[in-house]
Formats: structure tokens, sequence, C-alpha cells
């Protein structure tokens, strides 16, 4: 199989189905902000020293592909099978979330991006993240949207942020409150 077919030389892809439409189509954008999170998922992961973490890491990359091909999949075609994310997915997050916070100092401010590049990175995938949750729910609008997969990415936003302030406290990185000027 190659990697080049040359069927979206004139602007258009495929849904998960076969229909064609326009690759500026607000679906494709969902998806395609999806698969850009995935990647930074994927930075993140090979960053990551914390082996636990890294697991979880590459479990939501499993889970990102879930919520991807939900969003690819051609919403006309009732007869599509695309595998499912469950409840219990949006709670290992929470879990997650729950494990890191025992650990870090109670937020009181906002929390500046950076500190250490590894922080970074994070920060800048808690932002793709929220872009992609921006274009599902905006997707949800238009066509039906699974309502997990909204929720996950929003918990998986939340997930994401305190997994920055961790790698802060794990790289003893600075947490640079925000104060904003009086």
């Amino acid at each position: 199989m190659k990697i080049y077919t040359k069927t979206g030389d004139i602007g258009e892809t495929s849904l998960f189905g076969g229909r064609r439409v326009s690759k500026s189509e607000l679906r494709i954008e969902s998806y395609g902000t999806v698969d850009e999170l995935n990647s930074w998922i994927g930075l993140l992961r090979d960053v990551n020293t914390n082996e636990s973490e890294r697991e979880l890491l590459k479990e939501i990359q499993d889970r990102l592909f879930t919520v991807g091909s939900s969003l690819a999949a051609d919403p006309e075609n009732d007869k599509l099978k695309t595998p499912d994310l469950h409840e219990a997915d949006v709670e290992l997050l929470e879990k997650g979330i729950d494990g890191m916070d025992e650990v870090l100092e109670e937020l009181r401010h906002f929390v500046l991006p950076g500190g250490h590049v590894f922080v970074s990175y994070c920060h800048i995938a808690r932002t793709v993240c929220r872009r992609a949750e921006r274009l599902a729910v905006a997707l949800h609008h238009q066509e039906a949207v699974h309502p997990l997969s909204i929720k996950y990415l929003n918990r998986l936003s939340d997930y994401l942020f305190t997994l920055s302030r961790k790698m802060a406290h794990d790289l003893k990185a600075e947490e640079v409150k925000w104060l904003p000027r009086k």
C-alpha cells in the first residue's frame, strides 16, 4: 500500500465510511486537531521519566485514536462500527489528576506556562487539547458528536494542566504565578 494516493490533491478527503468531503470541513479540522494533540502526547511520553505517567500517556494516545475515529466517521453511515470510549476512561484521567494533586501545593493562582522545556511541552499539549475540545463542541452544534468524546477532551485538558504542575514539581522548576497588575 502506497502512502500517497493522490486522491486528496484537489482538497478533498474521505471520511471513515467513504464519503468525500472538503479538507476544510469542521469535522476534518476537529479530528486533525485530535491527531495533532496525539503527537504532542507522544512527545510528552518521550520526555517523561516517570514510568506510570508514561504508561498512562500511552493509554491516552490510544483513547485519542478512539476519539479521532469517532470524529472521522461519516455521520450519515449508521452501519459503521468505531471503537467506544467508556466512562471509565474519563475516571482514569480523574484518578491520575487526584494522584498528582496529592503531592502538589494547592493551586491559589493562575500559572504562567513555562519553567522548563518539558513543562512547556505539557502546556502546549493542554492548549491543543482545549482547541480540539472547542472544535468538537462546534461540530456538535452542526451534527452529532458523541458526548463522551467532548467530556474526555475536557478532562484530558485538566489532566495535562495537572501534569504540567507535577512535572514542574518533579523537575524542581519554578511555577510562576500570574499576579495581575493593579
